[in-house]
C-alpha cells in the first residue's frame, strides 16, 4: 500500500515532469490534486512557496514558509526557501538565522553555504566572504556535477576565492621579502611549494597506490640521487646499455610489447589510446619477478651493470627491469603505481628535446645517463613531444624506509593475496 507521503511525492514528481516537458496545465492540475489531498503537508507548502519565489513574490512565499518551518522544523529545504524569501525582503538578520538552521541540519548544503557567503560579501566582509566561498566549494563531492542553475554562483565563488588568494599572495610576499633576502644561497624550493599549495596555485599530491598502501612511509616525489650511491655503477654503463638497446630495436617494432595490455571488459579510462599499442612499447629483462632468458642473453652488459641493483623482490610481481620506449608525439596520462613499498628508477638512454616527466607537483627533464628515483604511487605522467622515440631503462627497488622484517611481511601478504584471488593483473605502473 502506498503511504500518504509517497502519494504526495509521486504527484509532485509527476508535476515536475510535466513542467519539464512544457505541459504547464498538467503540472498545475497535479499540484492542485496534491494540495487538495494534503494542503498543509511540508512538501506541498515547499512547492507552493517555490513557485511564488520563482515569480519573485517574496512576501507571499514568506507567509507560507514562516508557518511551514514551525510545522516541520527539521526540513532543511523549507528553511532554505525561507532564507531566499528573506533575501528578497531584504531582512538580512533573519536570513542568516534561516541559513544557520539549514546548516545545522545539513552542514554541507552547498546552496546554503553559497548564500551565506554572498551575505558576507554584500556586507563588505571580503576576506570572510572568500573564506566562506572556499568552504562552499570544498563541500561539493569530487566528481559531482552541480545543477545548471547553480553554476553561475559557483563560478562567482571561484572568482572571489581566486582574487583573495592573489591578494593574500601579494601580502605574504611583502611580509616574506626580508626573510627571503636573508637566505640568498639556500634553496627555498620546498617552502615555495608549501606556499603555492596554501595559495591554491598547486594541488596536494599524495601517495595513492592502486594495490597496497604501507603507512608512515614518506611521500617523496623525487628522491635525492645522493641517497643511492650504487647508482653510479649503473650510470657509468649508460653507453653500453644504450648500444644494446639500439641493437635490439634493429629487429623492428615487433620486439616490443605494448606496456598497457588491459583485458577486454576492463574500464579503460585514461588508457584507451595506449591499450595494446606499441606507442608505449617495452622490452622486458625481468617481468613480474621472472627473468626473460632470451632478452637477458641479448643484453649482457645491461645485466652486468644491474648486478648490484638492490631489487625489490615480490614473487610474482617484482623485480621488474624493462626498456621503455615512448613513441614520438605520445603522452603517458596521469596515473598511480601499485604500492608505496617500492620505488622506481629511470635511467634515461635516448632523450630528444621536448620530453618531460612529472611526479606530483615536480617536473624533471630526463638527462641521458642521470638516474631519477621516484615514488610512482604519487600521480605521475610523461610526454614525448619530439619527432623521434624516447628510451628509458626502468627498474624497481624497495623503499629504503622499509625494514627487512617489514619486507618479509609485504612479500607474504602480496603472495597471500595472489593465492586467494589467483594471479592478479595490477595494471600499468
Amino acid at each position: 500500500m502506498v503511504s500518504a507521503d509517497q502519494s504526495i511525492m509521486q504527484l509532485l514528481q509527476a508535476a515536475a515532469d510535466a513542467d519539464a516537458r512544457g505541459d504547464a496545465s498538467a503540472a498545475e492540475r497535479l499540484l492542485r490534486q496534491a494540495q487538495t489531498a494534503a494542503p498543509n503537508h511540508p512538501l506541498i507548502l515547499s512547492e507552493r512557496a517555490r513557485r511564488l519565489l520563482m515569480a519573485s513574490d517574496w512576501a507571499g512565499a514568506h507567509a507560507i514558509l514562516k508557518d511551514a518551518v514551525k510545522a516541520a522544523p527539521s526540513q532543511p529545504s523549507l528553511w532554505l526557501n525561507l532564507a531566499v524569501a528573506l533575501r528578497g525582503l531584504n531582512r538580512s538578520d533573519q536570513e542568516i538565522e534561516a541559513l544557520e538552521k539549514v546548516l545545522a541540519l545539513e552542514p554541507r548544503n552547498v546552496r546554503a553555504l553559497l548564500q551565506k557567503a554572498s551575505l558576507l560579501e554584500a556586507a563588505s566582509s571580503g576576506r570572510a566572504a572568500a573564506a566562506a566561498y572556499r568552504v562552499a566549494l570544498q563541500a561539493i563531492p569530487p566528481g559531482a556535477e552541480p545543477p545548471p542553475a547553480m553554476r553561475p554562483a559557483l563560478q562567482h565563488a571561484r572568482e572571489v576565492v581566486e582574487a583573495n588568494n592573489r591578494a593574500l599572495e601579494a601580502h605574504l610576499e611583502q611580509r616574506l621579502a626580508g626573510l627571503r633576502a636573508s637566505h640568498p644561497h639556500e634553496s627555498l624550493a620546498r617552502f615555495d611549494r608549501c606556499l603555492a599549495i596554501l595559495l591554491q596555485k598547486e594541488p596536494i599530491y599524495r601517495q595513492q597506490p592502486r594495490f597496497l598502501y604501507f603507512p608512515h612511509l614518506p611521500g617523496i616525489e623525487f628522491y635525492d640521487r645522493a641517497d643511492f650511491p650504487w647508482l653510479a655503477a649503473i650510470e657509468a654503463a649508460t653507453a653500453s646499455i644504450r648500444q644494446e638497446l639500439i641493437a635490439v630495436l634493429t629487429h623492428g617494432p615487433s620486439v616490443l610489447k605494448p606496456y598497457v595490455e588491459l583485458p577486454r571488459g576492463t574500464p579503460l579510462d585514461q588508457w584507451a589510446e595506449l591499450n595494446n599499442s606499441r606507442k608505449w612499447g617495452v622490452y622486458y629483462l625481468w617481468h613480474e619477478s621472472k627473468p626473460i632468458p632470451d632478452h637477458i642473453a641479448a643484453c649482457p652488459q645491461t645485466v652486468a651493470a644491474l648486478e648490484t641493483w638492490p631489487r625489490c623482490d615480490l614473487p610474482g610481481y617484482s623485480p621488474t627491469a624493462v626498456f621503455s620506449i615512448l613513441d614520438a608525439k605520445t603522452r603517458i596520462p596521469p596515473h598511480n603505481g601499485v604500492t608505496n613499498t617500492r620505488l622506481l628508477v629511470h635511467l634515461p638512454l635516448i632523450v630528444p628535446p621536448g620530453c618531460g616527466f612529472r611526479v606530483g607537483g615536480s617536473r624533471r627533464e630526463w638527462r641521458e645517463g642521470e638516474c631519477l628515483v621516484f615514488d610512482d604511487t604519487i600521480e605521475h605522467e610523461a610526454w614525448n613531444d619530439s619527432d623521434v622515440p624516447r628510451a628509458v631503462l626502468i627498474f624497481d627497488i624497495w623503499s629504503p624506509f622499509l625494514t627487512p622484517m617489514e619486507r618479509d611481511f609485504v612479500r607474504a601478504t602480496t603472495q597471500g593475496v595472489g593465492e586467494y584471488y589467483g594471479k592478479m593483473s595490477l595494471g600499468p605502473a
